[in-house]
C-alpha cells in the first residue's frame, strides 16, 4: 500500500496509521472491489453499485444505533441526535477531510456538508413520508400522521447554532481571506467553535427530551 501524495505528485511512505487503517478497512476494500472502474461505461455503473452500497450499509449502520439506543434505554429523539447521526453522517465527515487536504478552496469540503443534509432533509424525509402519504390512502387506513415530539425545539436550535456557525466561516473570509487554512492556532480555534457548537446541540436537545430543561 503507498501513503498520501505530496504537492509534487510524489508518493509519500504510509505512516503507522496509515498501515493501521488499511487493516482495520481491509475487508470492505475487498467488498468493494466489486465496483466497476469509473472510466466503465462513461462512469455510471460505479455510480450505480456505489450508491447501492452506500444504501446498505447507511441502513445496517441505522438499524445497530437504533438497537443500541433501545438496550441502552435511550430516546429516539436523543438516539436520533447522536448514535444515529453519528453512523451515518462519519463518511461524510471523512469526505468532507480528503476535500479540505486535497481541494485548492473549501467549495467541496463544505458543499459535500450542505448538499449530504440537503438530501437527508428532502430526499430522506419527503420521499418516505410520500410513500407512506400513498399507502395509506390505498389501503384507506386513515390520514400519515407524524408525531413531534421534540422537533421543533431541536430544528430551532439547530438553526440557530448553523447560522452562528456560518457566521464564524463569514468572519474567517472578511478577516483570513479563506473558510480553511490560516496559522494552527487559528484551525484549532475554528475546529473547537465547531465542536462547541454540536456539542452544545447534543447537550440542550438532550437535556430537553428528557424533561429536565423545560424550554419552549
Amino acid at each position: 500500500m503507498g501513503g498520501e501524495v505530496d504537492e509534487d505528485g510524489e508518493e509519500e511512505e504510509p505512516s503507522i496509521g496509515d498501515l493501521i487503517m488499511h487493516f482495520i478497512a481491509l475487508f470492505w476494500k475487498v467488498l468493494f472491489s466489486i465496483v466497476p472502474p469509473r472510466f466503465c461505461g462513461s462512469g455510471y455503473p460505479a455510480f450505480v453499485v456505489s450508491l447501492f452500497f452506500i444504501g446498505v450499509l447507511t441502513a445496517i449502520v441505522e438499524q445497530i444505533a437504533s438497537l443500541l439506543g433501545c438496550v441502552w434505554g435511550i430516546k429516539q429523539a436523543v438516539s436520533g441526535i447522536t448514535l444515529v447521526a453519528l453512523g451515518t453522517s462519519l463518511p461524510d465527515t471523512f469526505a468532507s477531510r480528503s476535500a479540505a487536504i486535497h481541494d485548492d478552496s473549501a467549495d467541496a469540503a463544505i458543499g459535500n456538508v450542505t448538499g449530504s443534509n440537503s438530501v437527508n432533509v428532502f430526499l430522506g424525509l419527503g420521499l418516505p413520508w410520500l410513500l407512506a402519504v400513498f399507502w395509506k390512502k390505498a389501503d384507506q387506513s386513515g390520514p400519515f400522521l407524524v408525531g413531534t415530539f421534540n422537533l421543533e425545539f431541536s430544528v430551532i436550535l439547530f438553526v440557530m447554532l448553523a447560522l452562528f456557525a456560518l457566521l464564524t466561516l463569514i468572519l474567517r473570509r472578511v478577516i483570513l481571506g479563506g473558510e480553511l487554512g490560516g496559522s494552527t492556532v487559528v484551525k484549532f480555534m475554528t475546529g473547537s467553535i465547531c465542536l462547541l457548537l454540536w456539542s452544545t446541540y447534543i447537550i440542550v436537545a438532550s437535556l430537553k427530551a428528557y424533561g429536565i430543561i423545560n424550554i419552549g
